[in-house]
């Protein structure tokens, strides 16, 4: 039986090619058993996070419901980055395709594998933006972005991609 807690991820990719990458890690998120995808921001362009000498991101925020767990979602999101060709060399480097839990519903999770909400949401605006999209009527989730975007200081530039092509 699905919750009805809305668990929201944060997609991105700044290895060409950006756009297939995020279209092919949604097509096969929306065809995972369990899972049920009810909406997907505007596409944003933004610069990296972190480590900023690499190209810049496509990011776009999606928001399902799911009877998986946290880990069997989190496996499963590991898998789609792992048929993606992702590989994890360089701490906040460039990827094919990032696919990251940022929240579900009220739930405060710590494991050593997955944190809820995601330790750094709060200091990023291709997370928060895109998410705010999306979770302006979610009761749960929505109040929790819109604090982190007041409390945010992340001074890094996104711009709304109009036509998602490259």
């Amino acid at each position: 039986m699905a919750s009805d807690e809305r668990v929201y991820l944060s997609v991105g990719s700044n290895i060409h090619p950006r756009v297939a990458n995020i279209k092919q890690a949604l097509t096969m998120l929306r065809h995972l058993d369990g899972v049920t995808v009810l909406a997907s921001s505007n596409w944003y362009e933004t610069e990296p996070w972190g480590k900023r000498d690499q190209p810049n991101f496509y990011n776009v925020s999606v928001a399902l419901t799911t009877t998986l767990t946290p880990h069997d979602l989190l496996t499963e999101l590991h898998r789609i980055e792992h048929l993606g060709h992702r590989e994890r060399k360089v701490h906040w480097g460039p990827r094919t395709i990032d696919l990251d839990i940022i929240f579900w519903g009220n739930r405060r999770i710590q494991t050593p594998e997955l944190t809820v909400p995601h330790a750094h949401a709060a200091e990023r605006n291709f997370v928060l933006l895109p998410t705010a999209e999306i979770a302006q009527t979610d009761s749960q989730v929505g109040p929790q972005v819109q604090a982190m975007i007041t409390a945010n200081t992340d001074q890094s530039w996104i711009k709304k991609v109009r036509n998602v092509s490259e």
